[in-house]
């Protein structure tokens, strides 16, 4: 089914405002999603504040590139969908855990990161990353264990000299 030259022009501005004012961009093919999946999808990025665009690769790739994204596109074969969100981690982590939990119905192609185009590899080596707050709580754990094991030895330390 076409679509009018209108509504090419507003899908455009919205992939291109995603372009702009992204962090991250994940690029995916959802290739034999159910709609029900599709909908569990877009319920769930919305509200993790994920934004959730699927679009004509020629619409998509126009943006990107009058977007100022630098470096090569990844191929895109089969159908485009794209997740994006401030965060540089957040859409990339997401849609690798539904990529994983839906038996590869969606496969995640490449992406924008910083700027600059990222290959499927890289892209699944940035969703692999855990989310701030967890790498907060993982550096305050480095932090703390030193001063947790000189507390047990001083401990130990007071109980044999009290025995």
């Amino acid at each position: 089914m076409a679509i009018s030259k209108e509504k090419k022009k507003e899908i455009y501005a919205e992939v291109s405002d995603a372009v702009k004012t992204s962090g991250s961009i994940v690029l995916f093919n959802f290739h034999g999603l159910t709609v029900a999946d599709a909908t569990i999808i877009r319920k769930t990025l919305k509200g993790l504040g994920i934004g959730y665009k699927i679009a004509k690769k020629t619409i998509t790739k126009k943006a990107l590139v009058d977007g100022g994204v630098t470096g090569t596109l990844p191929e895109l074969p089969g159908e485009l969908g794209m997740a994006f969100s401030k965060d540089l981690t957040d859409a990339a982590r997401e849609v690798y855990d539904f990529q994983k939990k839906l038996d590869k119905k969606i496969q995640i192609l490449g992406g924008v990161f910083e700027g600059k185009f990222m290959n499927k590899e890289e892209m699944m080596a940035i969703a692999l990353i855990p989310s701030q707050k967890t790498l907060y709580g993982m550096f305050v754990n480095v932090i703390n264990s030193p001063i947790q094991g000189l507390v047990i030895a001083l401990d130990a330390i007071a109980k044999t000299k009290t025995s």
